[in-house]
């Protein structure tokens, strides 16, 4: 971003943009999971200087580190092979002293770090306690195909009510993928998977993964952006049976499971790109992988809360002469009309159905997609919503009144019209000014026969 005293506006723009999500993640707790890639990388600083904005915005942190580079360092220091069976360390009673120390060094330079007050640093003035312990209680992974995994682990239970008492007290909570057993026995555990577990047992409102693989794609390698967990299970099911294993799978069968049990949202997120966790968190399309409990867009009756909304929505398209003036009041009386699509929080498309029973017709109107969502079939959806509503209210014919739109309804099954053909009571009210073109279509026939793109509507009156 440019230099804000230089060039105030997108400073000021965004940081107002970005209100809606501060309050929205304020008090809310967050799984952050790193691997010791990033710990050696030398933008680490810069990312602890993002955990403590985080922190300081009144988010609830729980950071869960990695540490594969820095035990593989150990053991071949040690003359010892890092040994792997199925994505798996198999840890020998010889590796757990490293695997203990490694983790140990880990834990340090991320404590040291969060601890840095430097002056004229993005740490200035922050205090920051971190709190780590022995919250994880493990077991052993036992032997699996013959092979024996020695004091590597799995995660049996979390001590959710002490890392609770350390997140109430403002402590950020620092985790080491390392287990102990009632019986006093270390275990090493695969970090993703505590991340995970503890994001669960938490029920924290996200889960977030700092990646160092490529970003997950679609089989044409086009970045996937959001999924529910459906369409995340679906893409696991198509990759299963791939000749190899492509990138991502394992976290995206991770994330799967967490918002099958109980995390709202999962965010996959290049650690390379620099502000990651910011722009995904306070943007609204942010830039990483999202598997969601439940889909990102909502399409849904507005009500009148939605009011601000929607005026947003339209107003730089009313100023354009693209839709027909509605004024608050307007908008007010006719809400309960209106369907829109809202995505995090924001409205980003919306449409209205006007009834006339008398002549057996319904309108759509005020349909408008905000010119950053359209092409991806939103338009679509709210018209398939009208049609529906249309249907159950008996009317055999939809209507629309458009200046530029006519060959996005065409190709969805309207036809040319005449304003004579309208219902009195709208065809008294047609504007001749904004020589809106008529548009026609039957109800009664078959529906799957329209065509369909993703072509973007343009505003209808």
């Amino acid at each position: 971003m440019a230099d804000p005293q230089q060039h105030p506006a997108p400073y000021v723009q965004w940081f107002r943009n970005s209100a809606p999500y501060i309050n929205a993640h304020r008090g809310r707790t967050f799984v952050v999971h790193f691997g010791g890639e990033a710990i050696e990388s030398g933008a680490f600083a810069t990312l602890i200087h993002d955990f403590t904005l985080l922190d300081s915005l009144g988010i609830r942190l729980v950071l869960v580190h990695g540490a594969r580079p820095q035990i593989d360092a150990r053991l071949a220091a040690a003359g010892l092979d890092a040994t792997f069976s199925e994505g798996v360390r198999v840890t020998s009673a010889q590796a757990l002293g490293r695997v203990v120390e490694a983790n140990a060094a880990a834990r340090v330079r991320v404590e040291t770090l969060l601890s840095m007050g430097l002056p004229n640093s993005p740490m200035a003035g922050a205090k920051i306690r971190v709190s780590s312990g022995n919250f994880l209680v493990a077991r052993p992974l036992g032997v699996r195909r013959g092979i024996d995994f020695g004091h590597s682990g799995e995660l049996r239970r979390v001590d959710t009510e002490a890392i609770r008492s350390h997140l109430d007290q403002g402590s950020i909570v620092l985790i080491s993928p390392i287990g102990y057993s009632p019986t006093g026995e270390v275990f090493n555990l695969h970090a993703e998977e505590v991340a995970r577990e503890v994001a669960v047992q938490l029920n924290a409102a996200k889960l977030v993964h700092l990646c160092e693989e490529t970003p997950i794609a679609d089989a044409s390698q086009s970045p996937l952006r959001e999924l529910t967990v459906d369409e995340a299970e679906a893409l696991l099911e198509r990759r299963r049976s791939a000749p190899r294993e492509a990138s991502g799978t394992r976290l995206i069968a991770g994330a799967v499971r967490a918002c099958r049990n109980g995390v709202k949202r999962v965010h996959l997120l290049d650690r390379g790109t620099d502000g990651a966790l910011l722009l995904e968190l306070f943007t609204r399309d942010g830039v990483g992988a999202m598997v969601s409990a439940d889909a990102y867009d909502a399409t849904r009756r507005a009500t009148l809360a939605d009011i601000g909304g929607v005026l947003e929505l339209i107003a730089p398209l009313q100023a354009e002469g693209w839709l027909a003036e509605r004024s608050r009041e307007n908008l007010e009386s006719e809400m309960d009309r209106y369907v829109v699509v809202e995505r995090d929080g924001a409205i980003i498309g919306c449409a209205a159905l006007f009834t006339y029973p008398e002549s057996d017709m319904a309108e759509l109107a005020c349909l408008a997609v905000d010119a950053s969502y359209r092409n991806a079939g939103r338009g679509d959806v709210l018209l398939e919503a009208i049609e529906r509503e249309a249907r159950d209210t008996g009317a055999s014919r939809l209507f629309a009144l458009t200046t530029r739109a006519s060959h996005w309804f065409k190709e969805r099954g309207f036809r040319d019209g005449r304003v004579e053909e309208l219902p009195p009571p709208r065809r008294h009210a047609y504007d001749p000014t904004r020589r809106s073109k008529v548009m026609f279509k039957s109800l009664t026939g078959n529906r799957d026969a329209d065509v369909r793109s993703t072509a973007a509507p343009a505003p209808v009156s």
